[in-house]
């Protein structure tokens, strides 16, 4: 396994991070706990959840996949060797914090339920899993609008208000760490400009969609996590399940995420799988393993702190954990970039 530094902090995360959002829907408890304990055999020690899980998000499935972890911890005494990262649920939803913005209230209370479902005194990274304003990730790319009922200056009041209430969770113990997730250019800056001025908690990670399929993490955002270590944990690097195949062809695998919801799905689009198909062709030519490939990918890239893998079989999701140790060549990455320019936004 390969690890590295979480941010500015003194935290050194595997470079896959173990997803969690099936445990409670797809995936049962028993599944989530065998899950956890072949990662943690394979040298992960970063997992990633949220008050929101499972998913599809419901009101009957909100909180149980923190609560499988709870149990795993309780039955393991393991704590420790975990870096846990959580995540409150913004506003948009009506069964958490009564569908509201993230602000002082909301965040005192969505930590200490996860504290309470995960059976832990501490959270390692707590992050905002959507902006108040909005977010362009979860199929808003195309139409993407900033709220014109609030002014910047709201914002950054807002922003000031989460990060004082979180010096004070860090100050009690209760956090350690804040991370950003499905945040812009602008959120991102304007949150390290906070802190910094106002000797507030930093932010350490940005958790954004990034795939073969779904860049829009460059060029700026690229920048920022470069020149101001926030680094990026990078969610559905395999689209969703895209890019290992399983949808080509009009597929649609029963007990699957597409067969389950009922949601708009932004990735099912002709030149989506088009693209699919040509990095399908790339992985054959080079005798690779297409799910690898393609995590492989996302963790070359000098912006990502770690990939977030998770998988619905224990088969799949060994398979993805042994993408940690694939090297793309300089030919391969060569056909990766012919595609993209071919197909650079195809969702």
């Amino acid at each position: 396994m390969l690890y590295r530094k979480l941010g500015t902090t003194a935290l050194d995360v595997s470079a896959i991070c173990l997803g969690t959002m099936t445990w409670g829907k797809q995936n049962s408890e028993a599944d989530g706990h065998e899950q956890m304990d072949y990662a943690v055999g394979e040298g992960v020690n970063f997992f990633d959840t949220a008050e929101m899980y499972a998913v599809p998000p419901s009101p009957e499935t909100y909180g149980k996949t923190e609560s499988i972890i709870g149990m795993w911890f309780a039955a393991r005494k393991n704590r420790d060797k975990i870096i846990l990262a959580t995540k409150i649920g913004g506003n948009g939803l009506r069964w958490i914090h009564g569908g509201g913005d993230i602000n002082r209230a909301s965040i005192v209370a969505s930590v200490e339920g996860s504290l309470t479902r995960l059976k832990t005194d501490y959270i390692d990274l707590y992050q905002f899993h959507w902006p108040n304003r909005g977010s362009y990730h979860f199929g808003q790319t195309w139409n993407y609008k900033i709220k014109k009922s609030t002014s910047p200056e709201e914002e950054i009041a807002n922003f000031t208000e989460c990060l004082e209430t979180l010096q004070a969770l860090i100050a009690a113990g209760k956090i350690r760490h804040f991370g950003l997730s499905n945040e812009t250019a602008w959120g991102t800056m304007q949150y390290l400009h906070i802190s910094k001025t106002k000797n507030l908690p930093r932010v350490q990670s940005i958790q954004n969609e990034y795939s073969l399929m779904y860049r829009l993490h460059e060029p700026d955002l690229f920048e920022i996590s470069v020149r101001e270590k926030v680094g990026l944990l990078a969610w559905s690097p395999l689209a969703a399940g895209m890019l290992t195949g399983k949808y080509a062809n009009d597929a649609r695998p029963a007990g699957s995420r597409w067969t389950l919801s009922d949601r708009f799905n932004q990735r099912d689009t002709p030149q989506a799988h088009t693209a699919v198909d040509r990095y399908l062709a790339v992985a054959k030519k080079h005798g690779l393993d297409a799910a690898q490939l393609a995590i492989a990918f996302v963790l070359s890239r000098p912006f990502v702190t770690s990939a977030i893998v998770g998988a619905t079989s224990m088969a799949h999701l060994k398979n993805n954990i042994a993408a940690v140790d694939l090297v793309l060549t300089d030919s391969v990455l060569a056909d990766i970039a012919e595609v993209r320019r071919d197909f650079p936004m195809p969702f």
